[in-house]
């Protein structure tokens, strides 16, 4: 271990409850994954195969509610920095917004018969876009408040790590199970969205009453464009905006082009399940197992997204050109799964060293605004992922229920998006962490946390 990485480690040595650990990890790796899981896999099929909207308008669809989500984040994420309750700044949002989650979920994946192709147009797109707003407002405190809870960074790293697995899980049981569970409801997604809805609630409720947000930096009245300025400013931020946005394209596509791939590509609707399941399994493996082991040789977040993207790229460059062998197929896809799939907690990993950093050169605390601008540039990839797929087939002739009967350009555009862009992101995410702008910065922040602690 270098003695920057163990300056940071040891700048506080306090560690967090169980109580708190387990109900941050399963806020966002329980219930409310299971809504996100779900929709990030199947949700395009339900809209154009379900429920009958246009691939075209779907694609409009997501491009503007994803937009839009993502154009709010900065919003929110400053309006919780400004929240002032005797409950805090982020605990407040794990009281009620739960239950707005449920509702959207269910009316989401409703399908109500007997509307004209124009109201099932807007009535995706009002709960789509709901659905997006809810979501940011119930990850964005969840990330703000971690880094108010500790200023320990392998304690931080634990908490990511096991909420990490609690999301493969999650996405494991989802994405595998999912065409299983619907068939014991008719076909119909909306029950399990009331289960998965109340398993949402427990741990928000339970997070509530554990966290304390006890390092915060009291800051007073200012506009936000102040603390948006104080920000970007920073020439170190824009690298990073570009790794987490890159992420989330690149894992977005990993799942929501998978039945496509399976269905039209190889012309295997019975392996959907199977292949869903070995991509879910890989994530599990991921955050169980090569997550912890890859921070323990890499001895930080940048330098473990390095290497595990550039397992991930080879696998993806591979299954480009030969992914029609069905035994490549599966060990390759489980294998980039296994590289790939942790970015999503190493992305959090690098939102901490952002936080302590603007705290480093500005002084002030912006969890919030920080986290909300992350969602921001994650959610303008799952903009790309959702409406580029969409798009994508729209334009190359895809024709839904067409199984074995696809346009060549049509096959092309599923192989482009299951694998060629997926390898394009893994390059470009190691191009730039290869010089982390950050790094330089953590023997500071080790002493400003230090000073933090003892004072």
């Amino acid at each position: 271990m270098n003695a920057t990485t163990t300056a940071v480690n040891q700048a506080s040595p306090e560690k967090v409850s169980k109580g708190f650990m387990w109900s941050h990890a399963l806020s966002m790796g329980g219930g409310f994954m299971l809504i996100q899981a779900t929709v990030a896999s199947y949700i395009s099929v339900f809209i154009t195969d379900t429920f009958g909207v246009p691939a075209g308008a779907a694609s409009l669809i997501m491009l503007i509610a994803t937009f839009w989500d993502a154009v709010n984040d900065p919003i929110m994420g400053t309006l919780a920095d400004r929240t002032n309750t005797k409950f805090g700044r982020y605990r407040p949002y794990f009281l009620f917004f739960p239950v707005l989650m449920i509702i959207v979920s269910y009316f989401l994946f409703l399908a109500p018969q007997g509307l004209s192709d124009g109201q099932k147009i807007a009535y995706i797109a009002v709960f789509y876009i709901l659905y997006g707003m809810l979501v940011t407002i119930l990850q964005m405190p969840v990330m703000a408040v971690l880094p108010a809870q500790t200023l320990n960074t392998n304690e931080r790293n634990k908490v990511i790590t096991l909420g990490s697995i609690c999301t493969a899980v999650a996405f494991t049981i989802a994405a595998t199970f999912t065409p299983n569970m619907i068939s014991m409801t008719g076909g119909s997604y909306a029950p399990w969205m009331l289960v998965y809805g109340v398993l949402t609630l427990i741990p928000f409720w339970l997070l509530f009453k554990t966290s304390t947000e006890q390092y915060l930096v009291k800051q007073e009245k200012r506009p936000i464009l102040k603390d948006l300025k104080a920000i970007f400013r920073h020439k170190e931020m824009y690298p990073v905006l570009l790794v987490w946005c890159l992420a989330s394209l690149g894992y977005g596509l990993m799942f929501s082009t998978s039945v496509y791939y399976m269905l039209y590509y190889m012309v295997r609707p019975d392996l959907i399940g199977p292949y869903m399941g070995v991509i879910s399994l890989g994530a599990l493996v991921s955050m169980m197992v090569f997550m912890p082991l890859a921070l323990k040789i890499f001895k930080s977040g940048h330098k473990a997204f390095i290497a595990t993207q550039s397992g991930a790229f080879v696998c993806y460059a591979i299954l480009f050109f030969l992914g029609k062998n069905m035994t490549l197929l599966f060990v390759l896809s489980f294998i980039a799964t296994a590289f790939a799939s942790m970015q999503m907690a190493l992305i959090n990993i690098i939102l901490n060293d952002t936080i302590d950093f603007i705290q480093l050169k500005e002084g002030i605390s912006l969890n919030g605004t920080l986290s909300a601008i992350k969602g921001f540039s994650f959610k303008m990839g799952s903009t790309l992922n959702s409406s580029g797929v969409l798009a994508v087939l729209a334009a190359t002739g895809y024709v839904a229920g067409a199984v074995g009967h696809q346009t060549e350009e049509a096959l092309f555009g599923m192989n482009l998006m299951r694998f060629g862009i997926p390898a394009l992101t893994c390059l470009a995410i190691i191009l730039l962490l290869i010089k982390y702008p950050l790094a330089k910065y953590l023997p500071e922040i080790a002493k400003m946390k230090e000073d933090i602690q003892n004072s």
